[in-house]
């Protein structure tokens, strides 16, 4: 549908647009709030600007960088995470969410993020949110040198609820061909490190929401002991970018061997995507970082360990796969990045591709 043209949201019917439900007036607005917000983002490689039909990104700089470039795309939304933002009515984070989602899932091959695509579906188009969602995108974008070229907001009543959003991101990058990283030389007897999780990130909400408010009966509000925020504050609680520390390990040459984003199917489903037949990895639960929601989700649905593990980060945002002489490399290499500490919690070990945990 064009650009964040909002005069492009699909007709619906012969009779008068807005009697339809759809207010293009609405969506003009929204594209004046953003304007400058995304075109902040924008690199010297963006030759187009907001209301084309689509985004110009000029490759012939860039590709000079790369002996055999290739590009690196891949999809991703925020969930019904957005549904807690709604209860809260606060949307200035999760557009951070899509940010990082869809980082995080081109930076384990090693690439580099360029650009990114958003759309944002909903029943009535409110402009304020909309703002509020972009400029959240707009800030993770600038700090991430990701140029925010384009987007599509679609005002669909009937085919979403009264106030419900949905917002999925694509994201574009490059990594050089011998450079990417794809878990071809992990071996038996390398090592399982990971960094941290803020929460739930973008996964598991469909879960968390009914155990909290269903079989909990918590409000987006009740505070509990062993949180420290709200229920709210802890379930929004932005999902954390990870490509600052893992292309400055890899511009170090830090030799990763293969790293997994643990997103939706936890550590027992994401871990074995980048494990060649022969490998599996033993990971210790009591060497990984905990994060006291995770206490709370499993007590209140008396889960047990395949459960958690499967739908749940349980706290472990990122794993790396390294040989043992190159975590001491890995730690000198995150020296500056002090927020981001370093976990060993397995190793490789012979057998089919899994996690097993101990």
């Amino acid at each position: 549908m064009g650009k964040w043209s909002a005069g492009e949201i699909i007709i619906m019917s012969s009779v008068n647009y807005k009697a339809a439900g759809v207010d293009i007036e609405a969506g003009n607005e929204a594209v004046r709030r953003i304007k400058k917000a995304v075109e902040s983002t924008f690199s010297p490689h963006v030759l187009t600007g907001i209301g084309s039909f689509g985004a110009l990104f000029d490759l012939k700089p860039l590709m000079q960088q790369y002996e055999h470039p290739v590009l690196v795309q891949s999809i991703d939304g925020v969930g019904t995470k957005m549904m807690v933002a709604n209860m809260l009515q606060k949307f200035d984070t999760i557009g951070i969410d899509l940010v990082s989602a869809t980082t995080n899932d081109i930076i384990v091959l090693g690439a580099k993020p360029l650009t990114l695509l958003d759309y944002i579906a909903n029943d009535k188009l409110q402009p304020a949110i909309i703002e509020q969602i972009i400029l959240g995108m707009v800030k993770a974008c600038c700090e991430h040198d990701i140029s925010l070229v384009g987007g599509e907001t679609a005002e669909m009543p009937g085919t979403y609820l009264p106030g419900e959003q949905d917002l999925v991101g694509i994201i574009t990058g490059v990594v050089e061909k011998d450079g990417a990283i794809l878990g071809n030389d992990i071996s038996v007897g390398d090592v399982v490190v990971a960094f941290q999780s803020s929460g739930l990130h973008t996964n598991g909400y469909s879960l968390a929401r009914k155990l909290l408010f269903e079989v909990g009966g918590y409000l987006i509000h009740s505070r509990i002991p062993e949180l420290a925020h709200s229920i709210g504050e802890e379930l929004l609680a932005p999902h954390i970018n990870y490509a600052k520390p893992v292309l400055h390990m890899l511009a170090k040459k830090v030799p990763i061997k293969g790293m997994a984003h643990i997103t939706g199917g936890g550590l027992l489903e994401n871990v074995p995507r980048v494990l060649p037949a022969h490998c599996a990895v033993e990971i210790r639960k009591s060497d990984c970082p905990t994060l006291p929601i995770f206490n709370v989700l499993r007590k209140l649905g008396q889960l047990d360990d395949n459960d958690m593990y499967r739908t749940f980060n349980m706290g472990v945002g990122l794993v790396m796969i390294v040989s043992p002489h190159s975590v001491p490399i890995m730690r000198e290499a995150l020296n500056e990045f002090s927020t981001f500490p370093l976990y060993e919690i397995g190793r490789v070990i012979s057998g089919k591709p899994e996690v097993r945990l101990i």
